[in-house]
Formats: structure tokens, C-alpha cells, sequence
């Protein structure tokens, strides 16, 4: 999925999460760092692992509750001890249009930081996010492309870097 502004903000980053836990981890580190006002989309196959990570984003930003896909809501949204975190899930949309019926616009607000998973489904309706992770499989693990379309997702990207 490409906008026609989308440029690439520094180098990509490739991990791999042979587990859930790993992939919690990684969520962990981008969640705890991550500023208010914040687009991450979150791409790939059914059961790659997209709300597995978007949960342990949640945990970094210190969210203890129940964390679940918002596959049929659409929308779930948390309140944390700092800015609110919107996690949608764009696979039902039919028609992007859609969106623009639910207010879509609004949660682009500046403060919340908002996970959006098969952005594809919302044609050129969302901005450029600040970044961008592709969730593959790999033989014995998930393989995360993490990929900054922003000067503040360089600077998220670097809180996964491997020490």
C-alpha cells in the first residue's frame, strides 16, 4: 500500500519474532515510546500477529486490561496513564466510504495514537503513517518489516532497534 506522498524516512527495519512472546516484546518497546499523535499501520495475513503486537503495545504504554480484536467493533478503543490508543480493524470494510460515515477523520486528532490494521481496505482515505510494519511468515517465525514514512517514525523505529 502506497500514498502518493509515502517517502521512506531513514532505513527499514527487518525483525523476526519466532513466538508470541517476542512479538508482545516488540509491540512493548514501540508502545512505551511511542508520542501521542502517532499513525502506525499494521499490515498482513490473517493470523500474523497484528493484535499480538498492538497488545503488547498496549502493556509499554502501561494498559493492563483485557486487549481483543476489534474485528467485528471495528474500533477498540484504551485509555492509558498517557494519550488514548484507537486500535481499528479495517478487514470488514466493504467500501471506504464507510469510514468517512464513522468519522474516521476524528481520531486523527493529534493527542491519540491510532493502530490501524488492513489499512489497504481505506483506499487513500488515511494519511501517510508514521510508520509502517509488514507482518510476514517466515519458516519458524514471524517476520516483521518496520518501515518509517515519517520523521517521527524514525525516531519510534530506533526504540526496536537490536541492542
Amino acid at each position: 500500500m502506497r500514498h502518493p506522498q509515502d517517502t521512506n524516512f531513514g532505513q527499514s527495519l527487518v525483525r523476526e519474532a519466532p513466538d508470541a512472546a517476542t512479538m508482545e516484546e516488540i509491540g512493548m518497546r514501540l508502545g512505551r515510546d511511542c508520542p501521542g499523535g502517532t499513525l502506525i499501520f499494521l499490515q498482513g495475513d490473517l493470523g500474523a500477529g497484528k493484535t499480538t503486537l498492538v497488545r503488547g503495545f498496549l502493556h509499554g504504554r502501561g494498559y493492563t486490561g483485557r486487549v481483543k480484536s476489534p474485528t467485528y467493533t471495528l474500533l477498540e478503543p484504551y485509555r492509558t496513564g498517557r494519550s488514548p490508543v484507537y486500535h481499528l480493524d479495517l478487514y470488514r470494510i466493504n467500501d471506504p466510504e464507510e469510514l468517512e460515515a464513522i468519522g474516521i477523520r476524528d481520531y486523527f486528532d493529534g493527542e491519540g495514537v491510532c493502530l490501524i490494521e488492513w489499512p489497504e481496505k481505506a483506499a487513500t482515505l488515511l494519511p501517510v503513517p508514521d510508520l509502517h510494519v509488514m507482518i510476514t511468515f517466515g519458516d519458524s517465525c514471524r517476520v516483521l518489516s518496520l518501515h518509517p514514512r515519517t520523521p517521527k517514525g524514525r525516531e519510534l523505529l530506533k526504540t526496536v532497534t537490536p541492542d
